[in-house]
């Protein structure tokens, strides 16, 4: 794990801490980053909807790995 130092407003820390409802300001901090990072993942998959074409049938997808064997 890599240490950084950031400087952030008091209030708004504490206001982080309050909602995400953690035990330090370090896991406020790291819950936030993760669903910032997760919310934007998510954004971009769904950007792309409708923009793909899919030739496979649902059935070949779970059942077509022929390197299955």
């Amino acid at each position: 794990m890599q240490r950084a130092t950031v400087t952030l407003p008091q209030d708004l820390l504490a206001e982080l801490v309050m909602l995400v409802g953690a035990k330090s300001k370090t896991e406020a901090v790291i819950t936030a980053v993760k669903d910032e990072i997760r919310l934007r993942k998510l954004a971009r998959i769904k950007s792309m909807a409708g923009k793909m074409e899919f030739t496979a049938t649902a059935d070949e997808l779970r059942h077509g790995d022929h390197r299955l064997g």
